[in-house]
């Protein structure tokens, strides 16, 4: 049992890794206050197939990797091993 904890731990702390990584690649969001007037119509072509650009890619791996780091993270404080 001690060898599955040490095989999470060093799964967790490369999920850690991958996360910081891919959020630190994501553009920062320089809408303003724009955005909360309405400044973006939200239906261009970019906006309809933004899961195709690299926005759209490092959006979903963030949120793979969130959910990873949270499950191991619970796996990990459950003291079952």
């Amino acid at each position: 049992m001690a060898t599955l904890k040490i095989v999470l731990t060093v799964v967790f702390v490369l999920v850690c890794i991958l996360l910081s990584v891919v959020i630190l690649m994501q553009e920062g969001n320089d809408a303003g206050l724009g955005a909360i007037a309405g400044g973006s119509a939200g239906s261009t072509y970019m906006d309809k197939n933004k899961g195709r650009t690299k926005t759209g890619k490092l959006i979903k791996w963030t949120k793979i990797f969130a959910v990873l780091f949270l499950v191991l993270a619970l796996v990990l404080n459950l003291n079952v091993f």
